[in-house]
């Protein structure tokens, strides 16, 4: 009897959190109507436990070594979907009624609605496609000046309606006419969102373009650059980037991204051996054990694949989605096991050489490890250097080097970086501010990313030192916007409040300022 009245207390107590939560959202005066309804959703999803976590996992969860990056406790719906937009463009969609384009208003005005039928993690779509190849056919034949304003109106209408910067759009690896148009527009428009990447190959891609996608980026943080070649042999199908630079299969997804937080694990070491033998391993068995957990549910038990209009028109197959099994914080993790010899990650042979020791450990674990609905994963999940989090503080993002602490040769920081790309196959990248002189010499940075490809580096982004807009982790948000919700203001994305907190934890003004 005693033991049912401390239960009951203990329920009446969390029910009571869970209502001063609620009315926490509910009177908050800097959240929009909008964030609020996100927020308020997320605490009904919260309030149940349909998920068989055991004790173990459960104490992985509490000292932050595993990290479901705040899914919720009842899947609903993928965490990344990555519809086949150019299928949408040749069928249309009878669930909404839009006929196939023959126009580029109809085009742009099916996309838009399409968009906000695309649900994800964020309630947002994450995943616009390839843009500029999906355009480039419905604008032969008409001026300049009318594609553009055209096109300034639609990418206005994404910035302001999608209110959240983990959204990407795709260009293409050939020059088209419609890449051009939307790359002169971002330096104008300053827009957080969409989120760009080109699809780079040297062997495709003209210098002059590669030179305007730079040029652009130096001037707007937009487009990143990510090696198309090495991302093509990916999947069996095309790729898409989504998100913060997630490599995913289009026409399917992502079920779940959960992580290991290797800067909190190795807080429990006791040596290097029993880390690397004992609790490392173990932690790895708990993550994967909670990934295929959320994934049975999502698939046998939401609904979502049964429901949703998305996979009834073909736009996406269940079959295409595979579990990220994250990776963060190897450099603090490194720099705590070699702590007594003074080695340090990033500068150090014998640090990186442990940090390699670590990955293989995961790699390996990855490729052993049964994941449940994983087809196109071949039954296994695959491993993502997982960005950060705001709440980060001394966490460094996925396997690069931590900020301040970067190399002062950027050669040596990109041969680091190639050693541990590798390991990704749904993303991985790093950032690099440049300072504004870069501007006058575009190609001098076009060569940089050529030469980075070469040593095996998959993705890359850059901005210049005095940009409003800076790349957090993997998404954009204005300094001035930042400085707006740090004075109590309400600011309209909310990547804004995550971004402004995680530039302000982790000291991203401290990123080291590269020359061209």
């Amino acid at each position: 009897m005693e033991r049912l009245k401390t239960i009951g207390s203990f329920k009446k107590g969390q029910d009571h959190m869970e209502q001063n939560r609620v009315l926490d959202v509910l009177t908050s005066k800097e959240l929009t109507y909008e964030q609020k309804v996100f927020s308020l959703a997320k605490e009904a999803e919260d309030s149940l436990s349909v998920l068989d976590i055991p004790p173990k996992t459960r104490q992985y969860f509490e000292t932050g070594a595993l990290n479901d990056l705040f899914e919720g406790h009842a899947p609903y719906r993928p965490r990344y979907i990555m519809p086949d937009y150019k299928k949408f463009v040749k069928q249309g969609s009878e669930f909404l009624r839009v006929e196939p384009p023959k126009t580029f208003d109809e085009l742009l005005t099916g996309l838009q609605i399409l968009y906000h039928h695309v649900p994800s993690i964020t309630g947002f779509p994450v995943y616009l496609g390839e843009l500029d190849t999906m355009i480039e056919p419905f604008i032969e034949g008409m001026a300049d000046d009318v594609v553009k304003e055209k096109l300034r109106l639609f990418l206005i209408f994404l910035d302001r309606t999608i209110t959240d910067s983990f959204c990407h759009a795709n260009l293409g690896s050939r020059p088209t006419r419609a890449g051009r148009i939307i790359l002169e527009l971002e330096k104008d428009l300053q827009n957080t969102v969409p989120n760009l990447t080109l699809k780079y190959d040297p062997e495709v891609t003209p210098d002059e373009y590669a030179e305007l996608a730079v040029a652009t980026s130096l001037t707007c943080a937009n487009p990143a650059i990510c090696n198309d070649a090495d991302n093509r042999s990916t999947y069996p199908c095309e790729y898409g980037i989504s998100s913060c630079y997630n490599i995913l299969p289009v026409g399917g997804g992502a079920y779940t991204l959960s992580r290991i937080t290797l800067t909190e694990l190795v807080k429990s070491a006791e040596s290097v051996d029993q880390f690397l033998q004992e609790l490392l391993p173990d932690c790895l068995e708990a993550v994967g054990n909670y990934m295929n957990e959320r994934v049975k549910f999502l698939v046998e038990h939401s609904g979502f694949f049964e429901s949703s209009f998305l996979v009834r028109e073909g736009l996406i197959e269940r079959e295409k989605f595979v579990g990220m099994f994250g990776v963060t914080g190897l450099a603090e993790c490194v720099n705590a096991l070699m702590a007594d010899t003074g080695e340090r990650y990033g500068h150090s042979e014998k640090a990186d050489e442990l940090g390699l020791q670590i990955m293989e450990i995961i790699r390996k674990f990855a490729a052993d490890f049964p994941a449940v609905y994983s087809e196109i994963g071949q039954g296994h999940f695959l491993l993502h250097a997982q960005v950060g989090l705001d709440s980060d503080k001394g966490i460094t993002s996925g396997v690069r080097i931590p900020v301040g602490d970067e190399p002062e040769n950027l050669l040596d920081h990109l041969r680091h970086s190639a050693r541990f790309h590798e390991y990704f196959p749904t993303g991985v990248g790093d950032i690099f501010p440049f300072a504004v002189t870069a501007r006058k010499n575009p190609g001098a940075l076009v060569d940089i990313v050529k030469g980075s490809f070469q040593l095996g580096v998959k993705y890359m982004s850059f901005y210049a030192s005095d940009s409003d807009l800076v790349r957090i982790t993997g998404f954009l948000v204005k300094r001035s916007e930042m400085e707006k919700y740090r004075n109590h203001d309400v600011v309209l994305q909310n990547t804004t409040v995550l971004g402004s907190k995680n530039y302000d934890t982790n000291h991203l003004e401290m990123r080291k300022e590269r020359m061209a």
